[in-house]
């Protein structure tokens, strides 16, 4: 996991509504995120293979794959589990959210967007995302802390 700023972060959004790409490119325009875009699965699993992004944007109903199954693949990937993924949808049943929160998504957005709940959401993941790559980081230094502590207490 990189240790990204939430305010440099690398964004894919994957969503086959070319109307709905230019919407969501408008509200993040003020940001100072990196937008990239997809407009199918297999152009999105490509993105994310050439350059894992700090978070992605995914909508449900694409051409070739379903948003499901690209995040249980990314899932169970360890390069790419770790990337937090938000759904968005006009779909708005529950049945749908508890299944985009199951394969693992982080978050869900229904269409049509708010942009201020867009780029709340956001926002609340890339935080949670740098404050877990800090956690992580912290750990491994306390870890070789602790590995030099005991080596030095055994030459004692």
């Amino acid at each position: 996991m990189q240790l990204t700023t939430p305010q440099a972060a690398n964004i894919l959004i994957v969503d086959d509504n070319l109307n709905n790409l230019k919407v969501l490119v408008g509200i993040l325009s003020d940001s100072p995120y990196k937008i990239r875009r997809a407009v199918t699965g297999d152009i999105a699993l490509q993105c994310i293979t050439a350059a894992p992004p700090d978070l992605i944007m995914l909508d449900i109903i694409l051409p070739d794959f379903s948003g499901y199954e690209i995040c249980a693949k990314l899932k169970q990937d360890p390069e790419t589990a770790s990337i937090p993924i938000i759904f968005m949808s006009a779909l708005s049943s529950n049945a749908d959210k508890v299944k985009a929160f199951t394969v693992g998504g982080a978050d869900y957005i229904t269409k049509p967007f708010e942009s201020t709940e867009v780029k709340a959401r956001i926002r609340n993941q890339l935080q949670l995302r740098a404050a877990q790559a800090q956690v992580k980081l912290l750990t491994a230094e306390l870890e070789k802390m602790r590995t030099v502590q005991i080596s030095q207490s055994g030459n004692n």
